[in-house]
C-alpha cells in the first residue's frame, strides 16, 4: 500500500489578483497562494484524499506564505525546497469581462525553477499512487531535468501518470520550445486534462473531436478529459466520448483554479472506483461531479484555500 494518494510536481507563486481599488483610485491586489499543481492537491485534500507536493519556493516573505498555505489545507510539505538566492515566483492576474484571465509572471528566473534533480524526494514519488505534472516546469533548466527524472521514477514505481499542460505563452523562449515539452508530456501520461485552446494550438483543430483523433493516433492515452469552460466537458477512451454541460453560476467572479478544481476530481474518481476501462456512465458520472466542484470554485476569489467540500458539490449536484 502506497502512503500517498497524488503527489505533484511543479510551480507553486503567489496570483496578485484585483480586489477593489483604493480611495486614490489605484488597483487594489490580493496575494492569493497559487500554482496549477498545489491546487490540484488542494482540492483533493478537501475531498479527504492524502496528497504531498515537490516543488520550489523563495527564502522570502512569499515563500513563507505559501508554506503556511498548504499546511494549512493538509498538503504534505517534505518535498517542498527553499531557495536561498532566488525570489519566490510571482503572477499578477487580470479579470476580463468574461471572467477569463490574463497573466503576467515576474519569473526570470523564479524559485520554482530552480529544483535540481538531487532535491528530488525519491521515496515521496515512489510512495504515490498518481503522479501529477504540468508543463510549467520544463520551462527551464534545472527544472526541466528535475521533472523529467521524477517523471522516470514515477512510471518505474508503477504510479498513475496525470499531466495538464497549462499552457502558458509567456513563460516559454518559444512556442516550439512549449510545443516539444508538451508532447513530451502526452508520451509520459494515463490521464490527460487538456482544455479547449490548448488542443486547438497544439493539434491545429478548431474541432475539438478532430484535434482528439490527433492525439489518440498519436499517443497511448487510455483517458483523455478536455475542459470546455461554459461549454462543459468531454471525456475520451479508446470506445466512448461523453460530453456534459457545465453548472452555469450567476455570481460568477472568476475562473482562476476552475480547470485544476475539475482535474483533481477526475482524479478523485479513479481513486475511489479504481483505474480501469470506464463505461459511459461511469464517464458521465465522472464529469458532472468535477463541472459542479468547478462551477463553485468560479464564484470565489483565488482557489488553493478556497476548494468547495464533497457536502457542498453534493448540495448543488
Amino acid at each position: 500500500m502506497k502512503k500517498y494518494d497524488v503527489t505533484a510536481l511543479g510551480e507553486l507563486l503567489i496570483d496578485f489578483t484585483e480586489s477593489g481599488t483604493s480611495a486614490q483610485g489605484n488597483p487594489i491586489l490580493e496575494a492569493n497562494p497559487g500554482g496549477a499543481p498545489c491546487n490540484v492537491l488542494s482540492m483533493l485534500n478537501r475531498l479527504g484524499h492524502k496528497t504531498a507536493f515537490i516543488g520550489k519556493i523563495g527564502q522570502d516573505m512569499f515563500g513563507t506564505q505559501l508554506e503556511g498555505a498548504l499546511l494549512e489545507v493538509g498538503i504534505e510539505t517534505r518535498g517542498l525546497k527553499k531557495d536561498d538566492k532566488v525570489h519566490t515566483t510571482l503572477a499578477f492576474v487580470q479579470t476580463l469581462e468574461d471572467g477569463d484571465r490574463e497573466f503576467s509572471f515576474y519569473r526570470n528566473p523564479g524559485a520554482d525553477m530552480m529544483l535540481t534533480e538531487e532535491e528530488l524526494d525519491e521515496d515521496l514519488i515512489r510512495d504515490s499512487k498518481i503522479f501529477h505534472f504540468g508543463s510549467l516546469s520544463m520551462t527551464d533548466e534545472p527544472s526541466k531535468s528535475a521533472t523529467k527524472k521524477a517523471i522516470d521514477i514515477a512510471e518505474k514505481s508503477g504510479a498513475i501518470m496525470s499531466f495538464d499542460p497549462n499552457l502558458r505563452e509567456p513563460l516559454w523562449e518559444s512556442l516550439d520550445d512549449a510545443y516539444r515539452e508538451i508532447d513530451y508530456g502526452l508520451k509520459h501520461c494515463q490521464v490527460l486534462k487538456i482544455s479547449d485552446n490548448e488542443i486547438q494550438w497544439f493539434t491545429g483543430k478548431n474541432d475539438f473531436d478532430e484535434g482528439i483523433a490527433i492525439l489518440k493516433a498519436k499517443y497511448d492515452i487510455p483517458l483523455i478529459l478536455l475542459s470546455m469552460g461554459k461549454y462543459g466537458s468531454r471525456a475520451y477512451t479508446n470506445d466512448d466520448c461523453v460530453e456534459v454541460p457545465a453548472f452555469i453560476q450567476e455570481n460568477t467572479i472568476e475562473t482562476t483554479g476552475a480547470g485544476d478544481t475539475f482535474g483533481a476530481c477526475i482524479l478523485r474518481y479513479i481513486l475511489e472506483h479504481g483505474w480501469k476501462k470506464y463505461n459511459e456512465g461511469e464517464l458521465k458520472d465522472m464529469l458532472t461531479f468535477a463541472n459542479a466542484a468547478a462551477s463553485i470554485v468560479t464564484t470565489r476569489k483565488g482557489a488553493l484555500r478556497v476548494m468547495p467540500a464533497k457536502e457542498e458539490v453534493e448540495i448543488l449536484l
